[in-house]
């Protein structure tokens, strides 16, 4: 969870729940909802990481210096690493086609 979140579920939970909610709601106007998964991968410089960090969610709540400090033992990790490294996505969509007449 990220800090300052008023949603009490992990991302890993949060996203397979938000698209059950989404297929209920076409239940009955469209037809059957299918759930479509597209993993994929993109590495990352250590630069190109640390300047989307102060914009994951609960970080723009963050006091300042606790942000710094979040991004400087973020990018310690990284160099750790050898100043690169592959994230791992999923795409999620919920589909549906319209039901006849």
């Amino acid at each position: 969870m990220l800090p300052g979140s008023p949603v009490s579920l992990t991302t890993r939970d949060a996203y397979p729940t938000l698209a059950a909610i989404a297929a209920d709601g076409m239940r009955g106007v469209f037809g059957e909802p299918e759930e479509w998964r597209f993993p994929w991968q993109r590495e990352y410089t250590r630069d190109e990481w640390l300047a989307q960090v102060p914009t994951f969610g609960g970080h723009t709540t963050l006091a300042v210096d606790q942000r710094a400090a979040l991004v400087a033992g973020i990018g310690a990790a990284i160099d750790a690493v050898g100043g690169r490294f592959v994230m791992g996505y999923t795409t999620l969509a919920v589909v549906a086609s319209p039901l006849p007449g």
